[in-house]
This record gives structure tokens, sequence and C-alpha cells, in this order.
């Protein structure tokens, strides 16, 4: 399960009552390639959170946030399963 703190619970329903359409917040692992496979679909609070099969296990258990810092805002992702991160913070290893 992936679940979203209330201010990224908040920043998502914001976002999605403004553009006026939209099921929820997708996320994934980017890979190449087609799995062919459904979606699988979580809610934490009223959020529909939506990740591919392919990219569960690598996120099962994390959390996301969602801050500003200054000038600075976007999404945390608090992942219990990383074991290392690359400096600028794009990739991880589980």
């Amino acid at each position: 399960m992936i679940t979203l703190t209330e201010n990224a619970a908040k920043h998502v329903q914001s976002y999605l009552a403004k553009r006026g359409k939209g099921l929820g917040l997708r996320v994934g692992v980017r890979t190449s390639g087609c799995s062919g496979m459904a979606d699988m679909q979580f809610e934490s609070h009223g959020v529909k959170v939506i990740v591919d099969p392919k990219s569960l296990p690598y996120l099962q258990g994390t959390e996301l946030d969602y801050s500003r810092e200054g000038l600075n805002e976007g999404f945390k992702f608090r992942n219990p399963n990383v074991k290392d991160e690359c400096g600028c913070g794009e990739s991880f290893n589980v």
C-alpha cells in the first residue's frame, strides 16, 4: 500500500478540482516496455493512488508528502525500501 500525508492529499484534491477531471494520483518507477497488467488502486485521505503492478514492489509502504520550503515545493517520497540513492535524488536501489 502507498499512503499520502494530509498535506499531499489536500494538494492532489486541489489540483484535481482545478483541473476539473482526473481519477487520482498515478505513481510508478520508470521502466521501458509494456507489462500489459492492470494498475493497482489504493485510497488515502480520500485520494485514489494508482500504481502499476511492476512498480509496486519498489514502492510498497511508501508515504508521499507535499511541502513548500521557501520557493521550492513538491512531493517527497518516504520509501522504506530504499537502501541507497544517487546524489541527485533521481534514482535509488532497493
